[in-house]
């Protein structure tokens, strides 16, 4: 071989490494990111669903909608046992000390309490068809994150995906035929603009340093790492919104709430209950995207179930489903058609690189 070839050849075995997705059969891979996926979107749309029908019934405690979104943790420890480190290979044969661990899983989960709070802050002041609105901002904060930490490289049909997706929440948004709550003053409204805003950012700076943390930190390919990052975080963002919960006094409401539920005291405790198992499965969906594939797949999958709740709430709530609604439902499987077709020629270069270099190293 000449020289050039053993360069090509050492970074090709680098990147083989670095990702031991490569070594999976392709319909292996596409089942795995299919999975995540389906986790995804149904996850955040019965969530969503879920949470509509807690505030319609008579809810309207803030912090119990914020810590009902990481509380329902528990359920992860049984696949998570299933699933211990012990029983899965390692591409790291180091792993990160106790102390790096905790700080990690701490400032993960203080991320995601405080950006839980800054949604619910945000859709408190704000109308539904605002809130969704500003949401859809979070592709384009995602992608200036994701060039800058985690070396997204964007093509045309990436940034046509981004795009389209973004269009399609955006006309769900101003389609949104619910009302938004009214006499809120100017200055709340303000509040509640920058709080979903910054949420926003959050939550996609959140997904780059969750991905980063897995190339950089933990240096571990295996699902149950996924399960492991899931559950620590939960369990810091859990803490911080009970102390919320109780610090700001509304846990004396509780009572109230349950007492006059539209639907009755068992149907409210199952409400939470299943508004918080839903999270957690969509959260699974979230952090095995960013695992399997990257921080902005993760993220335009979540915008692409802005346009899927709709026909959920057509389904369960009998809303309605105009020529709008149907233009933004197609313009998000264009958009994640792009991102998808994107995604299967990558893998198709990827693995021809992987076979040109066995061939070379077979000639040599």
């Amino acid at each position: 071989m000449t020289d050039n070839q053993e360069s090509i050849v050492n970074k090709e075995e680098n990147l083989m490494d670095e990702s031991p997705f490569l070594k999976l059969k392709r319909w292996q891979w596409w089942l795995l990111v299919a999975i995540n996926i389906f986790f995804l979107i149904a996850g955040q749309a019965a969530a969503v669903l879920l949470g509509r029908f807690y505030y319609d019934k008579g809810g309207n405690s803030k912090w119990m909608a914020t810590l009902v979104q990481t509380a329902g943790f528990p359920v992860l420890c049984i696949p998570w046992f299933l699933l211990h480190p012990s029983r899965e290979a390692s591409t790291s044969s180091t792993s990160p000390s106790i102390k790096t661990l905790a700080l990690l899983y701490f400032v993960l989960g203080v991320l995601v309490a405080g950006d839980n709070m800054l949604y619910s802050v945000g859709l408190l002041y704000l109308s539904a068809s605002t809130y969704s609105l500003i949401c859809a901002t979070q592709l384009a904060f995602n992608a200036v994150f994701s060039y800058f930490l985690n070396s997204q490289k964007f093509t045309a049909l990436i940034l046509n995906s981004v795009v389209i997706l973004s269009l399609s929440a955006a006309l769900i948004a101003v389609n949104d035929d619910s009302d938004g709550p009214s006499g809120v003053p100017k200055g709340k409204f303000l509040i509640g603009f920058l709080c979903t805003l910054g949420a926003s950012a959050l939550y996609s700076l959140l997904l780059s340093f969750m991905q980063l943390s897995f190339q950089k930190v933990l240096k571990k390919e295996t699902f149950s790492v996924v399960l492991e990052m899931q559950i620590y975080t939960s369990v810091v963002a859990s803490c911080l919104s009970t102390i919320g919960l109780f610090a700001s006094g509304e846990w004396k409401s509780l009572q109230h709430e349950m007492e006059v539920f539209g639907t009755g005291r068992v149907s409210y405790v199952l409400t939470l209950v299943w508004t918080a198992i839903s999270w957690q499965v969509c959260a699974v969906g979230v952090v095995g995207l960013i695992f399997v594939v990257s921080s902005l797949f993760s993220n335009v999958i979540s915008t692409l179930s802005l346009a899927v709740t709709p026909l959920a709430a057509l389904v369960v709530f009998h809303d309605k489903m105009n020529g709008v609604k149907v233009i933004a439902m197609l313009l998000a499987l264009c958009g994640f058609a792009s991102y998808i077709y994107q995604n299967y020629i990558d893998d198709k270069k990827a693995r021809r690189l992987q076979t040109h270099v066995r061939e070379i190293q077979h000639t040599a």
